[in-house]
C-alpha cells in the first residue's frame, strides 16, 4: 500500500529532457549522456568504457551458453589448432600458465574440453573440444558475433572494420 498521493513525484528526481524514460528514484545517479567533455578526448577513458559496455552485451549474449567471454576465447583458440597443450593455448591468448590451468578447469567441470595425455609426451596434456564443446563453441560464439555487432551499430562497416584494424595495430605492434 502507498503512502504517496496521487501525481507526488516527492520521491522521485525532476524529470530530464527524455519525457519517455522511467523517472529517476531521488537521489539516483543521472544517466551518463556520453562523456564529460574534460574526458572525451582522452583514450584510457574511452577504452575502457567502450570495453566495459561491450562487455555487457557480450556476457548476457552468453549467459544461456553457460560460459564466460574467457572461456569463450579459450575454446575458439583450441578448436583453430591441432590438438595442444593449455601451456600453447596461454600462449596464444597472451595469458599466464595458472589462469589458463583454471580456465581449462572450469571448461572441463562443464564438458566443454577434456584432457588427455600427449602420445609421444607422456608428460604433456593435450586438451581438446568434446562434442559439447564445439557445439557451445558455434552457438555462443555467434551469439558473441552478434553481441559485437549491436555493439558496433553506431558505426558504419567500413568505420567498424578500421576500428578493429587500429586496434590489432595497437595490440600487436611490428606485425
Amino acid at each position: 500500500m502507498s503512502t504517496t498521493a496521487p501525481g507526488d513525484r516527492s520521491g522521485l528526481a525532476a524529470p530530464d529532457a527524455n519525457p519517455g524514460a522511467p523517472p529517476q528514484p531521488a537521489g539516483a545517479p543521472p544517466e551518463p549522456a556520453g562523456p564529460p567533455p574534460e574526458l572525451a578526448g582522452r583514450l584510457a577513458y574511452l577504452l575502457k568504457h567502450a570495453q566495459l559496455g561491450l562487455a555487457e552485451l557480450t556476457t548476457e549474449a552468453l549467459a544461456p551458453f553457460g560460459v564466460s567471454g574467457r572461456e569463450l576465447a579459450v575454446l575458439t583458440v583450441l578448436a583453430g589448432q591441432e590438438p595442444g597443450s593449455q601451456q600453447q593455448a596461454a600462449q596464444r591468448m597472451g595469458v599466464d600458465r595458472t589462469t589458463m590451468v583454471g580456465l581449462v578447469d572450469a571448461l572441463e567441470d562443464k564438458g566443454l574440453v577434456r584432457r588427455r595425455a600427449h602420445a609421444e609426451d607422456r608428460r604433456r596434456n593435450v586438451v581438446e573440444l568434446t562434442k559439447a564443446g564445439r557445439d557451445t563453441l558455434h552457438r555462443a560464439g555467434e551469439a558473441s558475433r552478434e553481441a559485437e555487432h549491436r555493439f558496433l551499430a553506431p558505426l558504419s562497416t567500413r568505420d567498424a572494420r578500421q576500428l578493429k584494424t587500429a586496434l590489432l595495430a595497437l595490440i600487436q605492434p611490428g606485425r
